[in-house]
C-alpha cells in the first residue's frame, strides 16, 4: 500500500544525497520534530542513507505516532500489521490506522478500509470498509481509488456500478498505481463501464507490469497470443505466460476469466451469437463462473439458432453426449451438419445408430 510521505526523501534521493537526507532527518528527529521522526523511520526501514534497521524504524515511527503525526501513526500501523521491527499485532495495527485515518491521512484511511474489509484487528464490516476507501479516494490516494473501484466491481459495502468502477480505476491508474492500471486494462479489454478498446487495454497492462505488478503478466501473454491491442507474437506470449506461472499468480488469470464471463454475458444477452457460444463454453467449463451444464446447453442452443457454426457444433455434441439434454443422435447429426464441421467420429456414431440419419444421407444432405 502506498506511502506518500516518501516524496520528500525521493526528491533528495534523485539528487544522490541520501546520506545528507538521513543526517537532516536525524537532526530534526532528535530535536523532537514529529515529521522528522517519521521520515527518519522511513530511512531506517528502507536503508536510505544508512544501514537498514527495522527495529530503529519502528522506534522512530512510535515516537512520531505518539506525538500525533498521522504519517507516523500510519507507518506504526504497518509495522504492527507486517511485523516490521516488532511482533505482529493486528489489534494495535487497527488502532493506529484508526488514529491516522481520523487525522485525515488518506493512506491510513485506505488501510483502515482494508482492516474493515478483511477483519484485521476488528470485525468485518463491508460498509465501513467502503466508507473509508471513499474518504481515502477523495483524499487523492491512488490505493484508495483502486480499492474503491473494487468495491463498485464486487459490491463491497455498496451496489455494483461499472461506470464508477471504471472511473476509480482510471484515477488510480493515472496516479501511478500498478493495481489500478491492471484494473483499468481489464475494463478496456472487456468494455466494463466504458467502450472496449484493445489498444488501451494492452497499454495499461504493460504499464502495470513494468511497474512491478506480476498479476498483469498473464494478461500480457494473452494479448500477445491473441493479438489484442498489439501484433500477435507467440514468443512474447510464451515468455509472459511463463513469468506468470513462475510467480504462481493464478489471481490474474481468474480475474481475467471473470471479466471475460461478464463481457460474454452482456453481449450474449444482446443477441451476439458468437458471445452466446463463448458464454456456453464458460458455463460448461466453469470459466469465470460456477459450472452449469444446463445453462451451457441453453446458450449453445441460442447461438446455434442464431447461425453460429461453433454454437451449432457444440449443440450437436450436447445431443450426442446427452449433456444436460436427452441423447438424440438425429439432432446431433443435424447440428453437426449445420455447423459444417462433420468429423468422421460424429458421422460414424450417427450413421450406425439412426435410420433417420441414413435417410437424410440418402436424400443428399452430405453431398
Amino acid at each position: 500500500m502506498e506511502n506518500t510521505q516518501y516524496n520528500e526523501i525521493n526528491e533528495i534521493q534523485t539528487k544522490g544525497d541520501e546520506e545528507k537526507a538521513f543526517q537532516l532527518y536525524l537532526k530534526s528527529a532528535e530535536g523532537g520534530n514529529f515529521y522528522g521522526q517519521n521520515n527518519l523511520g522511513c530511512c531506517y526501514e528502507k536503508g536510505i542513507g544508512t544501514t537498514k534497521d527495522e527495529e530503529k524504524a519502528f522506534q522512530w515511527y512510535l515516537k512520531s505516532a505518539e506525538g500525533g503525526n498521522s504519517y507516523g501513526q500510519y507507518n506504526l500501523g504497518r509495522c504492527y500489521e507486517c511485523e516490521i521491527g516488532t511482533i505482529k499485532n493486528e489489534e494495535k495495527a487497527f488502532q493506529w490506522y484508526l488514529k491516522s485515518a481520523e487525522g485525515g491521512n488518506s493512506d491510513g484511511q485506505n488501510n483502515l478500509g482494508h482492516c474493515y474489509e478483511k477483519g484485521i484487528g476488528t470485525t468485518i464490516n463491508k460498509k465501513k470498509a467502503f466508507q473509508w476507501y471513499l474518504k481515502s479516494a477523495e483524499g487523492e490516494s491512488s490505493a484508495g481509488q483502486y480499492n474503491l473501484g473494487r468495491c463498485y466491481e464486487y459490491e463491497i459495502g455498496t451496489i455494483k456500478d461499472e461506470e464508477k468502477e471504471f472511473q476509480c480505476y482510471l484515477k488510480s491508474a493515472e496516479g501511478g498505481n500498478i493495481y489500478g492500471q491492471y484494473g483499468l486494462g481489464l475494463c478496456y479489454q472487456y468494455g466494463i463501464g466504458t467502450e472496449k478498446n484493445d489498444v488501451k487495454a494492452f497499454q495499461w497492462y504493460l504499464k502495470s507490469v513494468e511497474g512491478g505488478n506480476s498479476m498483469g503478466q498473464y494478461n500480457l501473454g494473452f494479448c500477445y497470443e491473441k493479438g489484442i491491442g498489439t501484433t500477435k507474437d507467440e514468443e512474447k506470449a510464451f515468455q509472459w505466460y511463463l513469468k506468470s506461472a513462475e510467480g504462481g499468480h493464478s489471481y490474474g488469470k481468474n480475474r481475467n476469466e471473470e471479466k471475460a464471463f461478464r463481457w460474454y454475458l452482456k453481449s450474449a444477452e444482446g443477441g451476439n451469437s458468437m458471445e452466446q457460444y463463448n458464454l456456453g463454453c464458460c458455463y460448461e467449463n466453469g470459466i469465470g463462473t460456477t459450472k452449469d451444464e444446463k445453462k451451457a446447453f441453453q446458450w449453445y442452443l441460442k447461438s446455434a439458432e442464431g447461425g453460429n457454426s461453433h454454437g451449432q457444433y457444440n449443440l450437436g455434441r450436447c445431443y450426442e453426449k446427452g449433456i444436460r439434454t436427452t441423447k438424440d443422435h438425429e439432432k446431433a447429426f443435424h447440428w453437426y451438419s449445420e455447423s459444417g464441421k462433420l468429423h468422421l467420429r460424429c458421422m460414424g456414431c450417427c450413421l450406425s445408430t439412426l435410420v433417420g440419419v441414413i435417410v437424410s444421407v440418402l436424400t443428399g444432405v452430405l453431398l
